[in-house]
């Protein structure tokens, strides 16, 4: 067992709190208050408030805190990529074995810095479409209220207020709003959005259009309009919106998305009033040009009036020209219908007197079916007598029994009879036909009425010859009577060695009928 003391050292023996305490100590000491330039990198931020980041250049990176009191006085908002300038202390965070930068002030580092952040946002909204031409909207022309965003203690209200007054007074409606600083991005889209609200007839009135102004100043001061919210409310606003901040040389991102950018307060109040002077002379300027324009127009009527007027003809000449002509027509249109009627009763008596007499017609006609009918009579005897002689003829050649002379001269005298009526009836058919004539005779002109009676006797005659059996014979066929007189029509009435007549047109024939060949056949002739 070694009881040895151990060996006395004159270097300090530290606890780690100790150690680290001396560290934070000494860092504060040391650097106190600082300003660090850098770009700032893996930003959170905790639900706590606190925003934790990094600062980092080409060498060397640096920790850094904001603590959740400091954040609203901070200065700008602070995004990974944005080079600034961090104003705050040196601290080391005892639990790790780190030191760290807590921050409570934020600038951008140059107008470099600036200007890329407001580029980045410019293209992420323009991608979004909030600066398209097709969401702007027109200016009206004369506005009754005019609303105003700007502070009330600049030059820029009283620029404003002063040129409306001088070009075309209106009631102006005044939202102050802080211009630059702390809050300043967040009051002016609250002013935006507020105006845009404002209900139509309400008790504060809605402006007609919207001026956002503000003088001139760094890039620093105008960075409230650059934010983001600003221009997403300008984006939004329902009132025609007229940016006016900074000098004509100066853009910001709120020019993008107003409906008119305005190079100057001034300017956008130029904009939003129209001259009174240079209306009024622009009103009589359009009424001297519109009187003008209509005494051309009537002196161009009038000559165009009294060229028609040359041309027309002249209308109490004309009208007395048609009441002359008119008096004619009625006269003339008087005797119109008696010089008509004797026209018309000549030709009816010309026609007349043309026409032959009824009486004459039809005694014309009677004579012609008087004359028909005697030579009717006169023909049957004739016939009569050459039936009789042919009859007596044949008697003669070929002697008959009494009785069969008995039997023909009962035929001859049945056709005798049968024949007498037939032209009794034939008589009387033509008296009726001539009664029904002569009345149609009567109406009709007589040579028509002639050739139609004519033609009716021709046609009776015609059925007349065709319905005697002469015709029938001079057509080549020939009738065959029995002994008896009787009309023999079929072969098997005829028995053999019977005595048969055969009648021809030019005469009689006598015949002995012979035997059949066969029992199917009738008598043959001999």
């Amino acid at each position: 067992m070694n009881d040895t003391p151990p060996p006395v050292s004159n270097v300090p023996e530290y606890t780690v709190s100790e150690i680290s305490g001396a560290v934070k100590r000494t860092l504060e000491g040391a650097f106190g208050r600082v300003r660090v330039r850098g770009e700032i990198t893996e930003l959170k931020r905790y639900p706590s408030g606190h925003i934790y980041f990094s600062l980092k250049d080409e060498g060397g990176k640096i920790s850094g805190v904001v603590w959740k009191s400091a954040v609203a006085r901070l200065g700008l908002e602070p995004e990974n990529g944005v080079e600034v300038i961090a104003t705050g202390k040196v601290s080391a965070y005892g639990d790790r074995s780190s030191y760290q930068l807590i921050v409570d002030r934020m600038e951008f580092a140059g107008v470099g810095a600036l200007l890329a952040k407001i580029e980045m946002l410019r293209l992420r909204l323009a991608a979004e479409g909030l600066f398209d031409i097709a969401r702007k909207q027109a200016l009206p022309l004369l506005p009754v209220v005019v609303g105003v965003v700007t502070s009330a203690q600049g030059a820029v209200l009283q620029d404003i207020r002063t040129t409306i007054q001088r070009r075309f007074p209106r009631m102006i409606l005044l939202w102050p709003v802080p211009v630059q600083g702390e809050g300043a991005a967040a009051k002016i889209a609250e002013a935006i959005n507020g105006f845009s609200a404002l209900p139509a007839g309400g008790k504060i009135p809605r402006p007609d259009v919207l001026i956002v102004a503000r003088g001139g100043g760094s890039l620093e001061d105008l960075m409230a309009f650059n934010e983001e919210i600003v221009v997403r409310a300008a984006a939004a606003c329902t009132i025609p919106l007229i940016s006016a901040v900074g000098h004509e040389t100066d853009t910001t991102l709120i020019d993008f998305a107003s409906d008119r950018r305005a190079p100057t307060p001034t300017a956008a109040a130029e904009l939003a009033v129209p001259s009174r002077v240079e209306l009024l002379a622009d009103v009589q300027q359009k009424t001297a040009r519109l009187s003008g324009a209509l005494h051309r127009i009537t002196q161009e009527r009038r000559l165009r009036l009294q060229k028609a007027e040359a041309g027309l003809p002249d209308l109490p000449g004309l009208l007395g020209t048609a009441r002359q002509r008119l008096d004619d027509r009625g006269q003339r249109l008087g005797m119109a219908a008696v010089n008509v009627l004797a026209a018309r009763r000549a030709t009816v008596q010309h026609a007349a007197a043309r026409l032959p007499q009824p009486g004459q017609t039809v005694a014309a006609a009677r004579q012609s079916v008087a004359d028909r009918a005697l030579r009717l009579r006169l023909a049957l005897p004739q016939l009569l007598a050459g039936r009789r002689a042919a009859l007596n003829e044949a008697e003669r050649h070929m002697p008959q029994p009494a009785s069969l002379l008995a039997a023909r001269r009962a035929a001859l005298a049945l056709s005798d009879a049968r024949l007498a009526a037939g032209l009794r009836h034939s008589l009387a058919a033509r008296a009726a036909l001539a009664a029904r004539t002569l009345p149609r005779l009567t109406a009709a002109p007589a040579e028509a009425r002639l050739r139609e009676a004519r033609a009716r006797l021709e046609g009776f005659s015609a059925r007349l010859e065709s319905v005697s059996h002469h015709a029938v014979l001079a057509r080549g066929y020939a009738a065959v009577f029995g002994a008896d007189g009787t009309l023999l029509t079929a072969a098997a009435a005829v028995k053999p060695g019977a005595a048969l007549k055969i009648s021809f047109a030019d005469g009689d024939v006598r015949a002995i009928a012979a035997k059949p060949r066969d029992a199917r056949q009738g008598a043959l002739l001999l």
